[in-house]
């Protein structure tokens, strides 16, 4: 059996070959895996190859024995023997021979393989909670290791190519803010510095959708100008996330901006009727309607001539803007065009400030936003009309969660942004409500189709129906952490009792209650030959990581016996990877996070008090939420909804009586806790900002 998670270079180069095609189905079973929809069989076997060979990939490309067991794989194989590797077809002829003459071997060595990597995946944690200075120590050192990779020059760690890990972003931010705590500035200035640094090359690079908003998959090149042009749910909904966390440290519209350009490019191009939110666009297209051949980048790039024919008087300002060329753009690095595929062509990229531009056309730069806006709406009009790269529809519950997240945060953080702000196309300045309404829909849409209410349990997909796959880890975790921010940002108390009710279900599947930790599977599918504990934060954080950030968070919205249990866990888990956090800790800075956020002796609790929903309430919300603090809760309650009084009366005591006492009809007040300890009680928003900034 040859089983295949393809990209589609290999696709063009070696299924789409007669000769590849009839010897495969000659001597092979082979299956083609989608690994967006089952990421338990792409972890068995790219762990295989990665434990085999050191390094893994895709196209993930693997020979299976009848039962399932790998008997060979590897990652990229070009057609014909070059590079110094063997073809396609050499791998195919080889593996024959092998079958044939050597088939016990081969058998008896995929089934040790799967032992071994069973036994060492198996991890269980040596002690049951972290020992003392751990956290502060990851922290530190993956800190410092970014900031060892930095580049000064062009933002981002790392060289080339460039992928967005919002994860490292995530961990710089949070370590600037213990450095500020500490008194020490210069330290946490630097580190915000490199992400501010990062944040605005890859806004003004073309990674990002000028045209059209929202972010490609990664950049070839060093300068985030050439990217891979696929769009990806899971990037969008981390990074205006990770834009609206800077948007509420610096007060620069700039940040805010970005964030809903991402937002709004989601809402335009990748919301389904029901509020179900899409999982991808693809990189490649048709250059013209009717043709047969698609290319990458085709529905985003331009000629200089297109741009003059399109915006007549005003193309020299776009075309110097943007860096356009009549020989096309894609010259700013050796690594930007290696194939020539761009060859005329240009790729948008912002190479000076507005400011400098605007004076440069002796306007003021409120005139020359206007234009380029304007500009880009035009652009946007005719791309419109070539064929659109293929939309992936699939529903992915853990997607759906991250972006949920996104736009129940910004709902409340972007009423920061000073009144009268003006936003340019591709940003519509979309009100709070909207972005607020978006997160519930696509909440709404996941319970409906695909949660069960009778056994709880999620399935991870949908498109036409729910999928046979059941939920993984990240479905539940990531699913939790939007429910959870859709409750704090003014969401329904319903909001909270589901996250609840999916944290106790992920206990159910997926802890291993005897080693701690969470299996990324629920292990009930016998075809799925391992169970990983996955801890690394890529592209997209782990299930672990995530699920210790909602422990922390859950243990200070429920009472004691049930925050004991969540704190519990959460100090299994942490303990499950602690090799991982001295030894790797680059490798998971969202857990450095986690466990830097779970030594943290009490949490911060904000509750709020008074009838909603009422401007005064919303108010007061948005200054709960203005600045950057990960270790804080917001917890609102209407005393005078029976809903919300009866949950808190069973969820925590504390909640419901501190509510009864403080709440009058006719005023919002908030109080600042830790251990429910709290201050006098504040009713004036600019208030309660001012002591949360403390």
């Amino acid at each position: 059996m040859f089983n295949q998670l393809r990209c589609h270079v290999m696709e063009v180069e070696s299924f789409e070959n007669e000769e590849v095609a009839k010897l495969l189905n000659d001597w092979f079973v082979s299956i083609k895996v989608d690994r967006e929809e089952r990421p338990d069989v792409d972890k068995v076997y790219m762990t295989y190859v990665q434990a085999l060979y050191g390094g893994g990939g895709w196209p993930l490309s693997v020979f299976l024995s009848p039962d399932l067991k790998p008997l060979m794989g590897g990652t990229y194989f070009p057609p014909e023997d070059k590079y110094g590797r063997p073809g396609f077809k050499t791998i195919l002829r080889k593996v024959k021979e092998a079958w044939d003459l050597k088939r016990d071997v081969l058998v008896q060595s995929g089934s040790f393989a799967i032992e071994q990597l069973s036994e060492a995946l198996s991890t269980a944690a040596r002690l049951d909670r972290l020992p003392d200075g751990v956290p502060q120590r990851a922290l530190k050192l993956c800190a410092e290791k970014l900031a060892d990779s930095f580049d000064s020059k062009y933002g981002g760690f790392g060289s080339a190519p460039k992928f967005p890990r919002p994860v490292e972003v995530q961990l710089m931010l949070y370590h600037s803010k213990k450095l500020k705590e500490a008194e020490k500035l210069n330290g946490a200035n630097e580190d915000l510095s490199m992400v501010t640094i990062t944040l605005q090359c890859m806004a003004r690079g073309g990674i990002h959708d000028h045209v059209g908003g929202g972010f490609h998959r990664y950049s070839v090149d060093e300068c985030w100008h050439v990217p891979h042009f696929e769009k990806m749910l899971y990037d969008q909904g981390q990074l205006a996330n990770v834009y609206l966390d800077v948007f509420s440290i610096t007060k620069d519209v700039f940040y805010s901006t970005m964030s809903r350009d991402i937002l709004d490019y989601l809402r335009r191009d990748m919301i389904g009727p029901n509020g179900e939110i899409f999982s991808a666009e693809d990189a490649d297209s048709a250059e013209s309607e009717g043709a047969t051949k698609k290319k990458e980048g085709a529905f985003y790039v331009w000629t200089s001539r297109e741009v003059e024919d399109i915006l007549g008087e005003h193309a020299n300002l776009f075309k110097e803007h943007y860096y356009i060329k009549p020989t096309g753009n894609c010259d700013l690095s050796s690594m930007s065009d290696t194939h020539n595929e761009f060859k005329g062509k240009n790729v948008l990229i912002e190479r000076n400030s507005n400011s400098a531009m605007a004076s440069k056309f002796g306007m003021p730069v409120e005139k020359y936003l206007e234009i380029l806006g304007m500009c880009r709406k035009k652009l946007f009009d005719m791309r419109s009309k070539r064929p659109r790269p293929h939309l992936d529809d699939k529903v992915i519950v853990s997607w759906n969660g991250l972006a949920i997240s996104s736009f129940a945060r910004a709902s409340k953080i972007l009423k920061g942004e000073p009144e009268g702000t003006k936003f340019y196309f591709p940003v519509t300045g979309t009100t709070s409500e909207e972005y607020m309404e978006v997160a519930e829909k696509a909440a709404s849409f996941i319970r409906k189709n695909l949660y069960n209410q009778q056994t709880c349990r999620l399935q991870h997909s949908f498109r036409n129906g729910p999928s046979k796959a059941p939920g993984f880890l990240d479905d539940y975790a990531f699913l939790i952490t939007g429910l959870l921010d859709l409750y704090e940002l003014g969401g329904s108390v319903f909001w909270l009792a589901w996250a609840i009710e999916l944290q106790h279900m992920q206990d159910e599947l997926f802890l291993d209650k005897e080693g701690g930790g969470y299996f990324n599977t629920p292990g009930e599918d016998p075809s799925v030959l391992l169970r990983v504990k996955e801890d690394h934060d890529g592209a997209e954080p782990s299930g672990n990581s995530v699920s210790v950030i909602n422990l922390i968070r859950l243990a200070s919205l429920v009472s004691t016996s049930k925050s004991d249990s969540y704190r519990h866990n959460a100090e299994r888990l942490l303990a499950v990877f602690e090799k991982r956090l001295k030894d790797t800790a680059m490798a998971v800075p969202l857990m450095c996070c986690a466990a830097d956020m779970h030594s943290v002796s009490s949490h911060r609790q904000v509750v709020l008090v008074g009838c909603k929903p009422s401007a005064e309430f919303d108010s007061m919300l948005a200054a709960a939420h203005a600045s950057y603090d990960p270790n804080r809760i917001v917890i609102h309650i209407d005393p005078s909804d029976d809903e919300e009084r009866g949950f808190w009366e069973e969820t925590n005591g504390n909640i419901a009586a501190m509510a009864r006492s403080n709440f009058a009809a006719d005023k919002v007040v908030a109080l600042v806790c830790q251990n429910f300890t709290c201050s006098p009680p504040v009713g004036n928003p600019k208030t309660l900002e001012s002591l949360l900034s403390k």
